[in-house]
């Protein structure tokens, strides 16, 4: 199935089936073919959701192996966890890596079990390290999570959610959040458990395109004639965004002149109540993208998949088009459909097919996946270790 093919968050046809039915009713009453307008893709962002296939196969096995008796996992349950189906991939990975998994039993009637050697186990061990190195991270996180949400609450099973893709540990309710009280408190609303902030903290009210921003390099900037529209769409500016199109993306002149209007225009930031904004001017819509991008910068990965966004929608005042918005920025958002769901990235996140920015759990993946003889992407130049 392809994008065009997919439907939207909502059950509705998406943005491009709707494009390709105005196209033929353009076509049917004027007799003329419309130009076609395609949406063009990003070989690097699908290269990266390729490569991450394996990785995440590794760490759920071995998530698998410390969940169970003496830290090992019998064949025979395994199929029971993943599905007969599945079972065959994790069965393939320990084949092809002995260096990694280590396979006992299987003789005189015992079971087949899969442990870690001494060598992974060695870097798995490392994690209750990186776990206290994420801990204040994961406080921000969440505080900022909480912060542009309109009553600054939001259902635990949302939280739950993108638990992953922010990098919290599964008994995080019960090992993080009771360390913070000053910060967070589990309420029980309309009979639903809610993450509710305790204490507003104006010092991390700032979004990451702000923070990204380089205000001192203004002054040192070669005067630009206003009159020359920039080829790629960047301005300098407090309310502009880093956009990065596609190399086969053509714009023209007009084109471009609106984007730089856009840029210049002034919103407000996603850490402002949202009711103080109406909702269908643009300067909520262009909110509605820094609310986006603001969601996506606080994941590990700077990425989600764009039914978990869309489950956020009442928290954030999320665009109802949530599809639409995202493909009318493809600038600054990428959707594609190499998993099994539509994923949306933060382009500026990314160089290429590695990420820019890793922290420290990242970090540490990295190294664990290392061990299977695969390059490890935190040799790449462009990358910086968040802490």
């Amino acid at each position: 199935m392809n994008l065009a093919t997919k439907r939207s968050v909502h059950g509705q046809p998406s943005f491009l089936q709707l494009q390709l039915q105005s196209m033929s009713v353009y076509a049917r009453s004027t007799g003329r073919r419309p130009k076609t307008k395609l949406y063009h893709r990003e070989p690097g962002l699908d290269k990266a959701m390729d490569l991450r296939k394996k990785p995440q196969l590794l760490l759920r096995l071995r998530s698998l192996i410390l969940a169970g008796e003496r830290k090992s996992v019998l064949l025979r349950e395994l199929e029971r966890e993943v599905g007969f189906v599945k079972k065959w991939d994790f069965v393939d990975l320990v084949r092809r890596y002995p260096s990694v998994f280590r396979v006992s039993g299987g003789f005189g009637g015992r079971p087949v079990s899969v442990r870690l050697t001494e060598k992974a186990e060695m870097v798995s061990n490392e994690e209750t390290e990186v776990r206290k190195l994420m801990e204040p991270i994961l406080v921000k996180k969440l505080k900022k999570l909480l912060m542009m949400s309109m009553d600054c609450q939001i259902p635990l099973e949302k939280i739950d959610l993108i638990q992953s893709e922010l990098g919290l540990e599964q008994n995080y309710k019960n090992i993080l959040i009771p360390k913070y009280l000053e910060f967070f408190s589990i309420k029980k609303i309309k009979n639903s458990d809610y993450l509710c902030l305790e204490n507003w903290d104006s010092s991390i009210a700032i979004t990451s395109r702000e923070e990204n921003l380089n205000f001192k390099n203004y002054e040192n900037t070669p005067f630009r004639n206003p009159k020359i529209v920039p080829r790629d769409g960047n301005i300098k500016g407090p309310f502009s965004f880093k956009l990065k199109f596609p190399a086969g993306f053509r714009p023209n002149k007009t084109y471009l002149e609106e984007i730089v209007k856009w840029q210049k225009m002034p919103f407000n930031s996603p850490y402002l109540n949202s009711r103080l904004v109406g909702p269908a001017s643009p300067q909520a819509r262009k909110r509605a993208v820094s609310v986006l991008h603001e969601i996506l910068s606080l994941t590990v990965e700077k990425m989600l998949t764009s039914d978990k966004i869309d489950a956020f929608h009442n928290e954030y005042q999320l665009p109802c088009r949530l599809l639409l918005c995202l493909v009318k920025n493809h600038g600054v958002f990428y959707i594609t459909n190499k998993g099994a769901r539509s994923m949306v990235f933060l382009k500026e996140g990314y160089e290429g097919s590695s990420l820019v920015e890793k922290c420290p759990l990242m970090m540490w993946q990295d190294r664990f996946v290392a061990l299977i003889g695969r390059s490890c992407l935190d040799l790449c130049e462009n990358e910086r270790i968040l802490v």
